[in-house]
């Protein structure tokens, strides 16, 4: 602009001397005026354009000017393509802002200042029932209509979080939610919303788990303790004193079976799963099953000497040439249970087939039993922790209530699948379901 300014003090003093010097001061005059009022023409003329050019749409087009005014063009050019680098990066932040929220477990609830839905992230929108392109602007109190929350959110102290119900994905099943209020910018305010089910239902689970030990325990300790008294308090011959002896320790073989269990399912829930590495010879193992079946239906009978044999009709169909991939205790174990749950809950007489089968999806182990059978109420509960249909059968024939519970977890761990079908009167079948990974032809 001073080039131009002194550009133009130039020109009208050339002008206005030559004038001066051919005709006269007056005519210098005029003639320096009329440079003047071209000047001040042509700049009218490029602020024109130049205003032109800026009420356009695209003000990247390279401009044709020359001079002072190109240059204003071409800074205002270089500011325009500084302040749109400055937007798409903050777009950009943003938009990785946003989906960093959307990937969080947690729900996510932008409120203004009076509670109105702003935001919120899919994992909010599952927990609440929100719809943002419905729910958008919607105060947040009208559509969570839950007594707990509206309580919540109507006091003024949102130090803790508090405990709800959240949208339930069907009838049978309402997740518990942890929400919490938190305030931010001019009175808005953030919402955060955590699924806590299956926190909720695992210290449900474990004060069930501590009552039953507790339970499980105590009896056969009460007994114990009761045979213990008596034998110190009260004299008694050696016959007797033999018979109370026997019977304390069976209680103490229960307590020891019970501890065993237990250690047993804590190690199967605290190591990694199984690998593919070690190979498990199937008919070795099947024989080991069949060893301790005869052993236990022996054991049931409850007779001494010559006359002491299984008491029920045991069928261990001849096991397929086979290697399973897992751990062979834990394969053991589990097809130990089911075997021994058949037995101990099948009266004498009746029949028990156990066999191996192959599908589709892999292989099948299943036990048959001519029991009487399990009502259908019953069934989605079998494999918890000492759940048991008749307490009074398990205790005489001295089951611990984990057995099933142990077959779950080392099938779920190899894989595969624990299945129960019962019908009363009619008996039950337990199956073992591992996946075709898990079977191998066996070789020498």
């Amino acid at each position: 602009m001073l080039v131009s300014l002194i550009e133009l003090f130039f020109s009208v003093l050339v002008v206005a001397l030559s004038v001066w010097w051919w005709a006269g001061l007056t005519e210098a005059a005029l003639a320096a005026l009329l440079v003047v009022l071209v000047c001040a023409v042509g700049v009218i003329w490029k602020t024109y354009r130049i205003e032109r050019w800026l009420s356009e749409s695209d003000l990247h087009t390279p401009v044709p000017w020359k001079g002072v005014w190109s240059e204003i063009a071409h800074r205002i050019q270089r500011l325009l393509r500084q302040r749109e680098n400055q937007v798409t990066v903050a777009e950009q932040r943003l938009q990785y802002f946003l989906q960093a929220i959307q990937a969080s477990p947690n729900g996510v609830t932008l409120l203004d200042a009076q509670g109105r839905i702003e935001w919120c992230n899919s994992t909010a929108s599952s927990h609440l029932g929100l719809d943002i392109s419905r729910d958008l602007k919607q105060h947040i109190v009208h559509l969570v209509r839950d007594p707990v929350f509206s309580k919540y959110f109507a006091t003024g102290d949102h130090d803790s979080e508090v405990i709800m119900d959240g949208r339930a994905s069907s009838v049978s099943s309402t997740p518990k939610l942890s929400v919490q209020l938190h305030a931010y910018g001019e009175g808005q305010q953030l919402l955060l919303s955590r699924d806590i089910t299956s926190v909720t239902l695992a210290d449900a689970m474990r004060r069930d788990f501590v009552a039953n030990v507790s339970h499980e325990i105590r009896t056969p300790l009460t007994v114990l303790s009761g045979f213990v008294e008596t034998l110190q308090s009260i004299p008694m011959e050696d016959s007797e004193r033999q018979q109370y002896l026997e019977l304390m320790a069976v209680q103490a073989d229960r307590m020891q079976s019970l501890v065993a269990d237990l250690l047993t399912l804590s190690q199967l829930e605290g190591s990694s799963p199984p690998g593919l590495y070690e190979k498990v010879n199937l008919p070795d193992l099947m024989a080991r099953v069949t060893s301790d079946a005869l052993a236990l239906s022996s054991v049931l009978s409850g007779q001494e000497g010559d006359d002491r044999g299984p008491v029920h009709d045991l069928i261990f169909e001849p096991a397929p040439d086979w290697a399973l991939l897992g751990v062979r205790s834990e394969l053991l174990s589990a097809m130990s249970n089911l075997v021994s749950n058949a037995i101990r809950y099948t009266p004498a007489g009746g029949v028990i087939r156990a066999a191996w089968s192959r599908t589709a999806d892999g292989a099948i182990f299943s036990v048959k039993d001519t029991g009487p059978g399990i009502a259908p109420e019953h069934l989605p509960r079998l494999s918890e922790r000492f759940y048991r249909v008749d307490r009074s059968r398990s205790r005489e024939t001295g089951g611990t209530g984990l057995g099933l519970a142990i077959a779950k977890h080392v099938v779920q761990r190899h894989g595969g699948e624990l299945r129960i079908q019962s019908q009363v009167g009619k008996g039950s079948t337990f199956m073992l379901v591992l996946p075709a990974s898990r079977i191998e032809p066996l070789t020498d």
